[in-house]
């Protein structure tokens, strides 16, 4: 031990050695710790988030200690200190990205844990999983940049301020691209639709959603018409979402007016067969008939059933309409329409000429 001692302190390249093989070892004997005892003691519990961690961790950890090491041991063979500070930025701007792809892969891992649990973190869910780790690679690239930068003993003041003035001139440029940008996150964190949603605008635009990105959305009307609307417009306008709902079913209705005098009963029991014998109109929920109001010229009733999805609404409603005024017909059921009587009064003074 002695002798170890003795060559340690004389030989400066010995000691580099022993320091170096000494971290080697203490990272090997650290890896082993992780992978051996404690994995196996998170392979134990319910969740898989443990042991994705441990395992992001044990090769940051090892590659850090050799780091720690081979940096000691390079210092008991050039102490100068400008060389020093040379390898020492090395090492660690190397440690830093090891540990940014830790970051980045347990921060994965953690969102895809969150993304299970909808009911209790309604904001984490599989579709918005894109924007929350486009925001922690953001964090933590500009992090390790800035890091980097400070390990290098870079004055970052200066280029704070400049990118400070130079942000705000590009907010002024491009505020329409901004405004769609940020309206396009919180379309993708509130999910008011989403990707197969048939949804309908303020302004009367109705499709079927195709695509939902930053910049905008794309919805497929029935006339096989792409419509690209800025996530901008669509945030300031009202949306109704046909698909919504707690399933995707939709109600149609079916309005028609019948003469004074008919029979009520015999309305709803034609209107019921005619939903019965519906192709288009689904058992359960049961269609239902409802007599409304005394229109003017008509006593006006509703036909009420569902269909399997919005997209059946118009070829459902001309089935309907066809059938209602068929089974009208057949059964002697008179649909009325507006009728004006004009009376004429004759005599008057006539226009005389001048």
């Amino acid at each position: 031990m002695q002798y170890l001692l003795d060559l340690f302190n004389s030989n400066q390249y010995a000691s580099a050695f022993i320091i170096f093989a000494a971290s080697v070892l203490a990272a090997a004997c650290t890896d082993w710790i992780i992978t051996r005892i404690l994995l196996r003691i998170a392979a134990k519990t319910s969740t898989n988030l443990d042991d994705e961690i441990i395992q992001a961790l044990h090769r940051p950890l090892f590659l850090t200690v050799v780091l720690m090491g081979a940096s000691l041991a390079l210092r008991r063979i050039i102490p100068e200190k400008n060389i020093t500070m040379i390898y020492d930025g090395v090492f660690m701007t190397v440690a830093t990205l090891v540990w940014v792809g830790a970051g980045w892969r347990i921060s994965r891992s953690f969102l895809s844990i969150l993304a299970d649990r909808t009911t209790e973190h309604r904001y984490i869910q599989v579709r918005t999983i894109p924007l929350f780790d486009m925001a922690v690679k953001t964090i933590l690239i500009g992090g390790a940049a800035y890091g980097i930068l400070l390990i290098w003993d870079v004055d970052v003041t200066a280029w704070l301020a400049s990118a400070g003035i130079l942000g705000i001139a590009l907010g002024f440029a491009a505020k329409d691209s901004l405004a769609n940008l940020f309206s396009g996150i919180f379309i993708l964190a509130d999910a008011p639709y989403k990707i197969g949603d048939f949804i309908v605008l303020g302004s009367g635009e109705r499709g079927l959603v195709t695509d939902i990105g930053v910049r905008s959305t794309r919805i497929l009307t029935r006339d096989d018409i792409q419509i690209i609307i800025p996530n901008s417009v669509i945030a300031a306008s009202k949306i109704i979402n046909e698909s919504g709902g707690r399933h995707i079913k939709e109600r149609v209705r079916v309005k028609v007016g019948v003469a004074y005098g008919s029979d009520i009963d015999k309305v709803r029991e034609v209107l019921m067969q005619v939903a019965s014998e519906s192709e288009h109109l689904v058992s359960d929920p049961e269609p239902r008939v409802r007599f409304r109001n005394f229109g003017e010229s008509s006593l006006d009733f509703e036909l009420l059933g569902w269909i399997d999805e919005p997209v059946l609404r118009g070829r459902a409603l001309d089935r309907l309409n066809v059938a209602v005024y068929e089974k009208f017909r057949e059964n002697g059921i008179q649909i009325p329409f507006p009728q004006r009587d004009v009376h004429m009064k004759s005599g008057g003074t006539a226009w005389q000429g001048m």
